[in-house]
């Protein structure tokens, strides 16, 4: 794969991950007061962050956002990212990747479980009326990075200017959105008894590494239906195509609730995609990722991240034809916003028309 140059300046995608996190998504409350006061926020975000981190500089807080594809329309309008669509669904039955309502991702991260509920309170303070939260999730860490199940989370993980190269949108790419990312996020809940059932072998057998030292199984032993065989991608030319994630366990113990929020970063979702389908499809049809006899995916979205000069900026642009246009604060009829396109590691978590085809 061929390097891109990416532009300066992206949001706190490939932050190192922190002991602590919080995921809010929420949807677009109607009328142009809301989407006024959304575009206002984002020239505040960084502003807010800045503030809560100043008070522990050694607390490593950071915030995403993101936009889905249905709230750029109705926000922001022409032009839009290249490859900003609707969660695409895999699967059939029991075993769905299936697409949930989420219009805005504010992803938090920090050292201290404090600093992300103090911005998350500031950020969500700021949007009040103007949105309505459908999932919220703390995560934290486990351990030795260890998710909910007992395996170690994000091993092949890129870091440094891979993960730049293989997260941020290049110049040569998508020019007008260039510094921009794309990420998907998912909440598994757990089926713990039925995992804690099988011995440590079979459990090995599913994600296809060794649970206590975290080393890939040899290539004649792994299922070609274990977790790490289906997540893994590789390019036209042979090489590996990787994501960024930064997954975190979550739960509730009193009421017997156990899960993993995935949240991958790419700068195309396209290999998220195909990830997705090879879990929940299969690698071919019908050899599907076995973790999904154990783990039900809840939630499913899909969102834009623009860079942090981009997400600034968009405090003072208005859609044109892709949405109603905000002439003042007081309510108007919303057009209906155009018709978007076509519907690794140890715990990564499609192929459409167009978009490039993984092995």
């Amino acid at each position: 794969m061929t390097p891109s140059t990416p532009t300066p300046d992206p949001q706190s995608v490939s932050t190192s991950v922190t002991r602590s996190a919080i995921f809010i998504v929420a949807t677009l409350n109607e009328g142009a007061a809301s989407r006024a006061a959304v575009r206002a926020w984002c020239a505040d975000v960084a502003n807010l962050a800045r503030a809560v981190g100043k008070r522990v500089p050694s607390g490593n807080l950071s915030c995403v956002v993101g936009f889905s594809s249905d709230a750029w329309d109705r926000l922001f309008g022409d032009p839009r990212p290249a490859e900003l669509h609707p969660f695409r669904e895999f699967g059939s039955g029991e075993r769905v990747a299936l697409a949930t309502p989420g219009d805005l991702l504010l992803h938090i991260r920090a050292d201290q479980t404090d600093l992300c509920f103090e911005l998350a309170t500031q950020l969500m303070n700021r949007l009040e009326g103007a949105v309505t939260t459908v999932d919220e999730v703390h995560g934290f860490r486990n351990f030795d990075m260890r998710a909910m199940i007992g395996f170690v989370d994000g091993t092949e993980n890129p870091s440094g200017n891979e993960a730049v190269h293989f997260t941020v949108i290049g110049a040569d790419e998508d020019p007008e959105f260039a510094g921009g990312s794309y990420v998907l996020v998912q909440k598994y809940l757990h089926d713990m008894k039925g995992w804690n059932a099988l011995n440590v072998e079979a459990q090995e057998r599913i994600i296809g590494r060794t649970k206590l030292q975290d080393i890939e199984l040899d290539a004649d032993v792994k299922p070609s239906c274990s977790h790490s065989s289906l997540t893994t991608l590789t390019d036209a030319d042979g090489d590996e195509v990787k994501i960024l994630r930064d997954n975190m366990p979550f739960g509730r113990p009193g009421s017997g609730e156990f899960g993993t929020y995935f949240i991958g970063y790419a700068r195309s979702p396209a290999p998220i995609e195909q990830m997705l389908e090879n879990m929940f499809v299969g690698r071919p049809p019908g050899n599907y990722d076995r973790l999904l006899d154990y783990s039900r995916a809840v939630t499913g979205s899909l969102f834009f991240v623009p860079s942090q000069p981009l997400l600034e900026a968009l405090a003072e642009r208005e859609p044109g034809l892709a949405g109603a246009v905000d002439t003042n604060l007081n309510d108007q009829p919303e057009s209906e916003p155009a018709a978007a396109p076509g519907a690794q590691g140890s715990l990564a978590i499609g192929s459409l028309k167009g978009a490039p085809r993984y092995e």
